[in-house]
């Protein structure tokens, strides 16, 4: 679906953005590109999505290089959800999207109202002007802007930001239901939750530079230091041990009167991102 070989990209003579990125995205994956601001993760994107030309190395889209393929098919076949919302104000949510889907063809478009039912954008807004609604219902117009035309790929820039924790979970249920359907999604985020819940495969970018490519879960693996905490009570007092997972194993043979639990010590792939970028989560 996506391949980068050998990615580079310069602002100018003084400031290289990319260095030689090498990373493919497969059909039907939900691909994580994660790393602190100015890391390189909007250049690649925009790069991806044919908005930034004048790279160096090879990059391919549906088994195409980005230098020829940037035709009217390639852009009916991804949707993008930009970090910042890119709407007409002065229009409605549906004026916006009738606007958006008047691009596609018509047998690939989605019914707008039944997009912004699915996302439960609130129905007495539907026909207000974009400019008189909050951050996350402008969240969930762009999210059905990007939805619009089927995409094939999608791209998604922080895609749960503004939300409340309800509609953070509706919108990964979403994301959840595109890959079932065998939309490719390549997610930009600094949430690690929606990073470690949604993503197969994630990639840390540094510095313009790929620090680490795996499943976060084989990436927090490899980090762990095997251990467990167990909290326990012993004459009638309240006691925690630090002990290796494979010793666990056995049975607790530490003297015990009552197990109250066990915690593991595995990583977070928020400490994962702390690891492998050098940097905090900004």
């Amino acid at each position: 679906m996506i391949e980068a070989r050998n990615l580079t990209f310069s602002y100018g003579k003084e400031k290289q953005a990319l260095h030689g990125l090498d990373f493919s995205v497969e059909d039907g994956e939900i691909f994580g590109f994660l790393g602190p601001n100015g890391s390189g993760k909007s250049t690649t994107q925009k790069i991806l999505t044919g908005i930034l030309k004048g790279y160096g190395g090879r990059v391919s889209l549906f088994g195409e290089d980005m230098r020829s393929g940037h035709t009217q098919a390639f852009f009916q076949k991804i949707g993008v959800l930009f970090e910042f919302p890119y709407l007409y104000t002065n229009l409605s949510a549906l004026d916006n999207l009738h606007y958006f889907a008047s691009f596609y063809p018509r047998e690939q478009r989605r019914d707008a109202e039944e997009l912004l039912d699915e996302l439960e954008f609130k129905k007495d807004f539907l026909n207000k002007p974009v400019s008189s609604y909050s951050k996350g219902m402008r969240q969930r117009v762009s999210m059905a802007r990007a939805l619009m035309n089927n995409p094939r790929l999608l791209f998604l820039d922080e895609p749960t930001s503004g939300l409340d924790p309800s509609g953070a979970v509706l919108f990964r249920r979403i994301i959840e239901e595109e890959r079932k359907k065998g939309t490719t999604v390549f997610l930009t985020t600094h949430n690690m939750m929606d990073a470690d819940l949604l993503c197969d495969r994630v990639a840390f970018l540094s510095n313009g530079e790929i620090a680490a490519l795996d499943t976060p879960s084989r990436l927090k693996e490899n980090n762990s230091r095997h251990r467990v905490k167990v909290e326990y009570l012993y004459r009638g007092k309240r006691q925690e041990s630090l002990l290796d997972a494979a010793a666990l194993r056995a049975g607790l043979t530490i003297p015990h009167d009552e197990l109250l639990r066990i915690h593991s010590q595995e990583p977070t792939l928020e400490e994962m991102f702390l690891h492998y970028t050098g940097r905090g989560l900004s």
